[in-house]
């Protein structure tokens, strides 16, 4: 059931939830990022830069056990996946901009992951192991689960723009529920060879939320701070807040073989997925208050 689920259902999935996506994108979303790319290149920094650091010393002043700290570092090392993209769309944010983000960072990853996985293993536990993502499969990965579906959406809402119009709010509830539909399939049919079971890792929410909601936090505020834009900032602490659980899983389960490891990225996308949600609707609440204040301010 395990194997089904991420070989075929997770892949089928995600290529539907994409290509939803790009019914609502059109070509002049992604060539204005590019024009103007301070809040690409924000977001880029932000990921490979920035959250290792708040990771590291998030986890390193705390009395978790090392083999948890490490878990911490390896899904903060972890991209944004297509959850964001869909956190993005739902909340109205840049979704060109998510979507370049985690194409963009999915390939930085496979420098970066290693080099702080390594310094984590290091510093918490003292060993180091040789780890090693390929760009092949991360490659064709990305392709065939984001660029590809994305494509076809736009080239949907080129030829029939009526109908990815009609299909926009219906997909915005339609999309989500799919994709929390497998994720949690993914957690009940997981493949479970410890013999203990989710709740034995409960403890680990308070963190995991912690570390979000300080990621979103000071990421959107370096982004108001650098003046990227409502929706820019919104964007760029989703894409960093919520990370691809199945890397960090795989990373920790296959390359690692540490089970414990694998259950904090479990439970990061389990209760960051709502988490993420709550916290960027709440940055988006303060950019309206924020416009609406300047707006009466200037009258």
């Amino acid at each position: 059931m395990h194997a089904f689920i991420s070989t075929y259902l997770l892949p089928v999935s995600l290529v539907i939830i994409m290509m939803g996506m790009g019914l609502s994108l059109e070509k002049r979303d992604f060539t204005n990022i590019f024009r103007y790319p301070k809040a690409i290149l924000t977001g880029i920094i932000c990921q490979a830069l920035l959250l290792p650091l708040i990771s590291f010393l998030f986890v390193g002043f705390s009395n978790l056990d090392p083999y948890f700290k490490v878990g911490f570092i390896i899904i903060s090392a972890c991209a944004g996946g297509s959850a964001t993209n869909l956190i993005t769309h739902v909340l109205r944010g840049n979704l060109a901009l998510s979507v370049s983000l985690t194409s963009i960072n999915s390939m930085i990853i496979l420098i970066t992951l290693p080099l702080y996985v390594n310094l984590g293993l290091t510093l918490f536990i003292g060993i180091e192991r040789d780890i090693h993502l390929s760009f092949l499969d991360t490659f064709f990965n990305i392709l065939l689960t984001v660029i590809v579906p994305v494509i076809i959406g736009m080239i949907i809402r080129s030829y029939s723009f009526k109908f990815a119009i009609k299909a926009e709010q219906p997909l915005k509830i339609i999309l989500p529920l799919v994709l929390l539909i497998v994720f949690t399939m993914i957690i009940l049919f997981g493949d479970n060879k410890s013999g203990k079971n989710i709740y034995d890792y409960l403890f680990l929410i308070p963190w995991a939320l912690a570390l979000n909601f300080i990621s979103m936090a000071v990421v959107y505020i370096i982004a108001k701070f650098l003046g990227l834009g409502g929706k820019n900032n919104i964007t760029i602490s989703i894409e960093v807040g919520l990370k691809n659980s199945i890397i960090g899983i795989f990373v920790a389960q296959s390359l690692l073989n540490n089970y414990d490891m694998s259950m904090v990225s479990v439970i990061y996308g389990s209760v960051t997925f709502f988490s993420t949600i709550l916290f960027a609707y709440l940055e988006k609440r303060i950019e309206l208050w924020g416009f609406t204040y300047r707006k009466l301010f200037r009258h």
